[in-house]
């Protein structure tokens, strides 16, 4: 994938970012951070083209901030308010203004990425404290959720304000599982890094190992062998089918449809244990690194083929009597709908984007395995509702399998793992983009002087895509939200890092 490198001050990025991030146009964002606090990174994605253009944009440090883009691109809110909890760089103008990760507990002026020092006269006027947005009006409620949950569940706040048992706004805090991963991935040695950055969220294992070796691999210019490449996409789309079957069960536990869930969470199993025959392990920890993956032996892949189409065979049935029960249906149509513009405005990706019409899926743009070339067609659906959602994820099921086989039968003989040099290339920059199950998933590597990484970002779909919830669960009822929050099923992991 080639990686454009350019500078660009401050005043001609706000220009070049309104003419370029528009509904006619082919580019969007893809991650918006900094290296040390002194600039601006923007990373914009051209899926048509399959490039990626990296604009750095130095700041004032006397003044350190910079007019917010938020109130004119909706999808740079959540970057901005992780800019300023991370760096200390001020958003000036943002519309809603307040910490995103770090909580009461952190003093007033840590930002723990942030390597150099603050201007003289910098005042944080953002208390700790956070404020809710207060919605007023007679009989206007609020219903405080989490952040602990009644199940077994990542910690997550939900403050709703109701009239009656509809919902009028719902605002999502997070964070409570942020453990700095970013952070240690520029403290370990680089050839242990892909432990930690498969770590960032461990239902995302594979996808997460796999982002973090095409950007390393970019940064030593080194392409993997074949085998390697087919072996990686194989573990990614046993990662995707195992996490598509259990959220489809999902569904079916908050419908009360719970022959479809227990089927589903046994059938989730059998993936799981495909996982295990390629990687060793049911998560697929620890099987890819930058140079290659770990060795498979051609029965394992013979077994896992087999498997494939028997899990074909036992899923049938269960899913044809989730699409044709009426009572399932009836609760999923026009709930929890998300509007193509909304969704492209404030850049969704994956289950979501797809379910609005949005026909984007980085497996078709951007290299990674055995992809593009073998990349499946694009499940979509129009209707933006939880019904949409369910009907991808379901396609996605289908074309997954199909997938899988198509690789297992094009896999090559050879070398699964290459010798890589010891030691980084010093002011490089790597990128990995990789589909995960969720949608976009993007590491983002820079290394100093001396070949050390000095910054690393990761952005997972779910940091774009749980602003969705909150539009989509607008003028529904209270009762709708856990089926709606599971057809999105976003993770609290991937988001806090």
């Amino acid at each position: 994938m080639k990686l454009e490198r350019l500078e660009m001050p401050l005043d001609e990025l706000h220009d070049k970012l309104a003419r370029t991030l528009t509904k006619n146009s082919n580019k969007r964002l893809g991650l918006f951070t900094s290296i040390d606090g002194g600039q601006l990174v923007t990373l914009l994605l051209d899926p048509k083209d399959g490039t990626a253009e990296l604009l750095i944009s130095p700041l004032e440090l006397e003044r350190n901030k910079y007019r917010s883009l938020t109130p004119h691109l909706a999808q740079f809110h959540w970057f901005e308010r992780a800019l300023f909890d991370f760096f200390g760089i001020v958003p000036d103008g943002h519309p809603r203004f307040k910490h995103l990760l770090l909580h009461e507990e952190y003093e007033a002026d840590f930002f723990p990425l942030r390597k150099i020092a603050l201007p003289e006269n910098f005042e944080n006027v953002l208390p700790r404290r956070y404020e809710f947005l207060e919605v007023k009006g007679e009989g206007v409620y609020e219903l405080p959720v989490g952040p602990i949950h009644a199940g077994v569940i990542e910690p997550g706040h939900f403050r709703f304000s109701c009239f009656g048992e509809t919902i009028v706004n719902l605002e999502i805090r997070l964070g409570w599982v942020h453990r700095g991963v970013e952070k240690r991935l520029t403290e370990v040695p680089w050839q242990k890094a892909h432990f930690v950055a498969e770590a960032a969220a461990s239902d995302t294992a594979c996808a997460n190992a796999f982002a973090h070796a095409i950007a390393i691999e970019s940064i030593l210019g080194v392409t993997v062998s074949e085998r390697a490449q087919y072996l990686r996409s194989i573990a990614l789309e046993l990662e995707r089918l195992a996490m598509h079957i259990i959220d489809v069960g999902g569904i079916g536990t908050d419908i009360g449809l719970l022959g479809i869930s227990s089927a589903m969470g046994r059938l989730r199993g059998k993936a799981l244990g495909l996982a295990d025959l390629i990687s060793g392990s049911r998560f697929l920890r620890g099987f890819i690194s930058p140079g290659g993956v770990r060795p498979v032996s051609e029965r394992n892949l013979s077994e896992i083929k087999a498997g494939v189409i028997s899990l074909r065979k036992d899923l049938a049935p269960v899913i044809q009597i989730l699409s044709e029960n009426q009572m399932a249906t009836e609760r999923m149509k026009d709930i929890g709908k998300l509007s193509r513009s909304l969704a492209h405005e404030f850049g969704m990706v994956g289950i979501l984007a797809r379910a609005c019409g949005i026909e984007y899926d980085s497996r078709l743009s951007f290299k990674q395995g055995k992809f593009p070339e073998l990349a499946p067609s694009i499940v979509t659906e129009l209707g933006g509702d939880i019904l949409a959602r369910t009907r991808v994820r379901i396609g996605e099921i289908a074309t997954t399998l199909d997938t899988i086989e198509k690789l297992v039968d094009g896999c090559p003989h050879g070398e699964e793992k290459m010798v890589l040099p010891e030691k980084l290339p010093a002011n490089a920059t790597g990128l990995g983009i990789v589909e995960a199950f969720r949608g976009e998933l993007i590491h983002l590597i820079f290394t100093d002087e001396a070949g050390n990484i000095s910054r690393y970002s990761i952005k997972d779909p779910s940091f774009q895509n749980w602003t969705a919830i909150s539009i989509a669960i607008r003028e529904n009822l209270i009762a709708d939200f856990p089926l709606c929050n599971k057809s999105m099923a976003l993770s609290y992991s991937g988001n806090d890092l």
